[in-house]
């Protein structure tokens, strides 16, 4: 059996590879409709430029996202229909008048040369003040105080490229300066990569508990905590709420509005309770929140008994920090 679990003699898998440069207010609507058919998954990779031969990065918000997303090639009239949906649905996002939207190119891809493909894409990152997202396949010498995370994201979400993962890495950071991760209880929803994981881990969460839908995903999670010597402090497994464990101290919710809303109430009960007065409980950092929702997060935050605190943003993006006080 090789690396990609096949056996010897099985033919090597085929994808078609979709691609199309957005802006960034289109991102989360061009994604979904992405997701809807794409069995391999979906990438986001915001527009920066590489610095130190390549071995660092600058990003540049002037420059167009890149979303891309597989689907099996079957070879039949199927997968001809799924990309065609897919156009004409990125032609009626058009008639909204989004800033623009590309073209959508195609292309085949083997499965053997999918991973080394997408490599190029992912540079050492410094996120924040100490954080360092780092390729498995890259080089980086630590400087004092740094908090490095060796990833390999595969198909999953979460590598430090896109702006909501940035922003729950610069609000789990905050956490840990005010004392919030050591030995706490951590659930990060919707782990991805397991990057949160990654990051509260480090910084001394004494349980941290990564869920995701997407089996991929929870491997990923599983497999990047066993990479950074983790997994006594991480466990990964697919699902979302309600967990059936004890609330937590602290909940990481790196989604998207329209599945955050929905998912409030879930989310306020898995979070530890206070006392009745501020800053005695559970907090939650939620983000994937496109800018024109906001509010309605909020709302369903409030309604759900959060009392809302601070917010970060970047671009059109924003993450929110709440607290469960009773």
């Amino acid at each position: 059996m090789d690396r990609a679990g096949r056996d010897a003699g099985e033919p090597v898998r085929t994808w078609l590879e979709l691609s199309t440069a957005v802006d960034h207010e289109a991102v989360e609507a061009v994604s979904e409709i992405l997701a809807r058919e794409a069995e391999g998954g979906v990438s986001v990779e915001p527009g920066f430029r590489l610095l130190d031969e390549g071995l660092a990065a600058t990003f540049d918000a002037a420059r167009p996202v890149l979303v891309r997303a597989w689907l099996p090639d079957a070879g039949a009239g199927s997968t001809a229909e799924a990309v065609e949906r897919i156009r004409t649905a990125l032609g009626h996002l058009q008639a909204f008048e989004l800033r623009p939207i590309g073209e959508l190119h195609v292309s085949q891809v083997r499965e053997t040369d999918w991973a080394a493909q997408g490599r190029s894409h992912f540079p050492v990152l410094r996120i924040g003040v100490r954080f360092v997202v780092k390729p498995t396949w890259r080089r980086y010498r630590p400087a004092a105080g740094d908090i490095v995370l060796a990833l390999d994201p595969g198909v999953a979400f979460g590598t430090g490229l896109h702006p909501t993962t940035r922003l729950c890495l610069l609000g789990l950071e905050a956490w840990g300066n005010e004392g919030r991760v050591a030995g706490a209880r951590v659930l990060d929803v919707g782990s991805g990569s397991g990057i949160l994981s990654l990051g509260a881990a480090r910084l001394g969460g004494a349980m941290v508990l990564g869920i995701d839908t997407d089996p991929l995903a929870a491997e990923a999670t599983a497999s990047n905590a066993r990479r950074n010597r983790l997994s006594r402090s991480i466990r990964s497994r697919e699902g979302s709420v309600p967990t059936g464990e004890q609330p937590f101290d602290l909940v990481l919710a790196n989604l998207v509005a329209s599945v955050l809303v929905p998912l409030a109430a879930p989310l306020y009960e898995e979070v530890r309770s206070g006392d009745g007065t501020a800053g005695s409980g559970g907090r939650i950092l939620a983000s994937g929140i496109i800018a024109p929702r906001e509010a309605e997060v909020r709302r369903a935050f409030a309604a759900a008994g959060f009392h809302l605190l601070r917010r970060w943003e970047e671009g059109d993006w924003v993450a929110i920090e709440a607290e469960r006080v009773a």
